[in-house]
């Protein structure tokens, strides 16, 4: 659930559940909001992030040469720290400000917690300041997916079985936390693992988190909510001061990345299958700033600049923006200055780009530095059905099982066996109080409830029908639709029940249900129910099955095109870059969790979202990052764009959920498409990109200049400066306004141990003409050739169209570029 803040303190952003479709059985989604450049509004703002003009520690770091570099990056460190210290105590009143953390490692600067306007005019006016940004609230955004994803038998015999799958890659989590003593997490040698000594973060005990949570698997944790604690939102008795996961997401995030290998998923009691994650062997490292409230930007960029510090490899992030950030451009803001940071010090970034899809330019992960995940729904279904008395059967959905014996179950419906001094009948239709049931009548018979609109507002929960159902000793539940609502959205469907239980999410469905019951149930003069003759049996809901048609783009999922501004005026840029598993996805759960009280209690949850595709791709980097070591974080998502697939299981071009509707896919639905780790492990070809080429393409963006550029990324532009974005070396051409004709240069490197010939084919996009030169490419082994692509506009289309250029390996490499080009006027025009 989202929780907007007040302009007093605007709200940070994570990528958890979605409400749940129809259309795709179960939907859920996580995400976090973004800092805003200093403008009007920043005037009441409580948190302030002030960044300064000197170097921070890693750009000090990079510069020396000398034999004692830590201890000398040490001191500078301490030097920055203390100069934060005496810069406020300067400028001012002691009890007008808490500084509540000093940013050292990527961006030198602090977060202070303000009183006054007067605290920040002065701020602001003072020498030294670069830049200073608004703190922000924010939000949060498995069993069968590795199988999905042909792992088990196209990876891990690569890399030397499951276990030591992702051996020697630590994977930093910025999220709500981890529950240590999930089987998931426990075990591993510390010994065993081989990349240790580069590792150089902390385990920090409290409430449910002992010194032993940190066991080889679990290498450091973490948390960060002094800006929490400075606005008032974090409780400790619930969200507790210590890296314990008191939500449910942190843990859920981590397992499906790298959780441990064949791990039974146990829920109420039934056994849903085994589960493991993407890199078994990968290691884990928390950073809690997110809680069940959400949490703030601040305390965000505090963990991330601590993260990459501590010498993570690949750092998820399941957290985005509600909202486009204002400023000159979403390029700009300070998480994603501190995660190009993260970047140019060889971290790769993966980041969930949101949850407002099916709607266009509804992407929330904006950087080319980036990379952006889309959510599909996977092969396996869950589906429940009821048999009638008369015969008929109806679908639903339920993870519940079955009423026991053949034998059918008489019915009753929740306002026939309540008392009659109720004085709400849609309180007692939704059958959210076993006070308001004649125990005598409901006892071994199945109740209809209805799902009114109290659900729709959380006054109302499957959780609070089930534990009812208990109390009263019925034989189980069924849940029809209000005609009122419809069927687009079911809340709570995805949890695990003890008793049988179907919910009809079906208008049609639902009718022919009552109509049965009525003609069924003896009635007296007065209308009051006087016999029950209508019954049914419930058949076992927890039972998957697989279709061949997936994956599909989730209908949450956002959206392209890429925009650079709150103008919404879209971006040369690719976004997402690529689609992962994200729908009806069981991973590690904390039973303590206050997130979602329908998963209370249990040690695993079947959620969904792009916050549960991103930590797919995290787990399939640290698989690629232990094949290739040296690989940048620019090759790694080369790799897995020019490799992924654009085709479902059974062969057909991916489809995408749109709203009531289905169609197929375009690269602003899935980016270059579907993850394929077996080919993104040997991809032939990479486009790679540097820190410097970040750089130029800020400087290209429409509407920024030189001086939003340094304030930003503390440095100045170049003087040969790029003239578009498309410029920047991608594994994709996108072009947001094309007129007339551009030419695009992009140089492969071959990461393949042996010289190869590619041969060029291109698939043009709609009204635009496309040459690539040169047509075959002879390319030795770590070498690198430029490609010359022109396109040129033969038809305004006035909307976006997509083609891709396809480079075919005499060693059987296929390089997939997508293309999306919106034409606005043509040579001809």
């Amino acid at each position: 659930m989202k929780r907007k803040g007040s302009l007093r303190n605007p709200p940070l952003i994570s990528r958890t559940s979605v409400p749940l479709t129809m259309s795709s059985i179960f939907s859920s989604v996580l995400f976090i909001s973004l800092v805003m450049i200093v403008d009007p509004l920043i005037a009441e703002a409580k948190v302030l992030i002030v960044l300064m003009d000197d170097e921070p520690v890693f750009s000090f770091k990079s510069k020396q040469a000398h034999s004692r570099i830590e201890e000398a990056s040490l001191a500078y460190k301490e030097r920055l720290r203390t100069s934060h210290d005496v810069f406020l105590e300067s400028l001012l009143l002691k009890d007008t400000y808490n500084k509540l953390y000093s940013y050292t490692h990527l961006l030198n600067g602090f977060a202070v917690n303000v009183q006054s306007k007067e605290v920040l005019r002065t701020l602001k006016n003072a020498t030294g300041v670069r830049a200073i940004h608004e703190d922000v609230k924010m939000e949060k955004f498995t069993t069968h997916t590795p199988r999905f994803l042909g792992i088990p038998t196209g990876v891990w015999p690569i890399l030397g079985g499951a276990e030591s799958s992702g051996e020697g890659v630590i994977i930093g989590f910025i999220d709500t936390g981890i529950n240590p003593l999930h089987p998931s997490f426990t075990g591993g040698s510390s010994a065993r693992f081989t990349n240790s000594s580069k590792f150089k973060g902390k385990c920090v005990t409290g409430e449910k988190f002992p010194s032993t949570a940190c066991n080889g698997k679990i290498v450091g944790a973490q948390y960060f909510a002094r800006a929490a604690i400075a606005a008032g939102d974090f409780n400790a008795t619930r969200d507790y001061a210590s890296p314990y996961d008191a939500d449910g997401h942190g843990s859920h995030t981590a397992s499906t990345a790298a959780g441990n290998h064949q791990i039974p998923v146990i829920a109420n009691d039934f056994n849903y299958g085994y589960a493991s994650g993407m890199a078994p062997g990968a290691r884990i490292a928390v950073y809690k700033a997110l809680y069940t409230f959400g949490g703030y930007m601040s305390d965000v960029v505090a963990a991330v600049d601590q993260a990459v510090e501590d010498g993570v490899d690949i750092l998820s992030l399941s957290i985005g923006p509600s909202s486009v950030p204002s400023g000159p451009s979403a390029f700009l803001n300070v998480l994603e200055m501190e995660l190009l940071f993260a970047t140019k010090a060889g971290v790769f970034v993966v980041q969930a780009a949101g949850n407002g899809g099916p709607s266009p330019s509804s992407i929330l992960s904006f950087s080319p530095w980036i990379t952006s995940v889309a959510a599909s729904i996977i092969d396996r279904k869950y589906s429940n059905s009821i048999i009638l008395g008369n015969g008929r059967s109806f679908s639903g959905t339920g993870l519940a099982p079955p009423t026991a014996g053949e034998m059918p179950y008489r019915i009753v419906a929740a306002a026939d066996v309540s008392h009659g001094n109720t004085t709400s009948v849609l309180e007692v239709e939704s059958c959210q109080h076993p006070e308001h049931f004649i125990l005598s009548s409901v006892r071994n018979k199945l109740v209809i409830c209805t799902y009114t609109f109290d659900f729709e507002y959380e006054a109302a929960s499957i959780a609070a029908v089930a534990n009812t159902i208990q109390k009263i000793g019925a034989a189980g539940f069924i849940i029809t639709m209000d005609p009122d609502i419809g069927s687009e959205q079911v809340k709570g469907t995805t949890m695990t029940m003890q008793v049988p239980a179907i919910i009809l999410n079906n208008i049609q469905s639902s009718r022919a249900l009552w109509e049965y019951y009525n003609s069924n149930t003896i009635r007296s003069t007065s209308g009051q129910a006087v016999g029950f003759a209508a019954r049914a049996r419930i058949l076992d809901g927890r039972r998957a099955f697989f279709t061949r048609q997936a994956p599909i783009v989730a209908s949450y999922s956002s959206r392209g095109p890429d925009v650079s501004n709150a103008l919404l005026q879209t971006a040369d840029v690719l976004k997402p870059n690529v689609m992962a598993p994200g729908s009806s996805i069981w991973a590690a759960w904390s039973p303590n969790s206050e997130g979602d009280p329908s998963i209370k209690g249990q040690n695993f949850a079947l959620v969904s979202g792009t916050s549960m595709a991103t930590p797919h791709i995290a787990g399939v980097a640290a698989l690629i990052k232990q094949k290739h070591p040296r690989w940048s974080p620019a090759a790694i998502t080369s790799a897995m764009m020019t490799t992924a697939s654009t085709f479902d299981h059974s062969g057909s071009p991916i489809l995408a959920q749109l709203t009531n509707q289905i169609a197929p896919a375009t690269p602003f639905d899935f980016g270059a498409g579907f993850i394929n780790p077996v080919h993104a492990i040997d991809p032939g070809l990479v486009f790679d990109s540097h820190f410097e080429q970040y750089v130029q393409f800020l400087c290209a963006v429409p509407g920024v200049d030189e001086g939003s550029v340094r304030r930003a990324v503390g440095t100045s532009c170049p003087t040969n400066r790029r003239a578009w974005c498309s410029d920047l070396n991608t594994a994709s051409v996108t072009i947001s306004n094309l007129v007339g004709s551009r030419k695009v240069i992009r140089s492969v490197t071959n990461v393949s141990s042996r010289n190869e010939v590619y041969r060029v084919t291109v698939r043009q996009p709609s009204g635009v003409n496309v040459t690539v030169s040169p047509r075959v490419v002879v390319i030795n082994s770590n070498a690198s050739k430029h490609l010359r692509i022109v396109l040129t506009a033969i038809k305004a289309t006035r909307t976006y169209t997509f083609g891709e250029m396809v480079l075919h390996g005499s060693r059987k490499h296929v390089v997939r570029v997508p293309i999306a080009v919106y034409v606005s006027t043509s040579l001809k025009s």
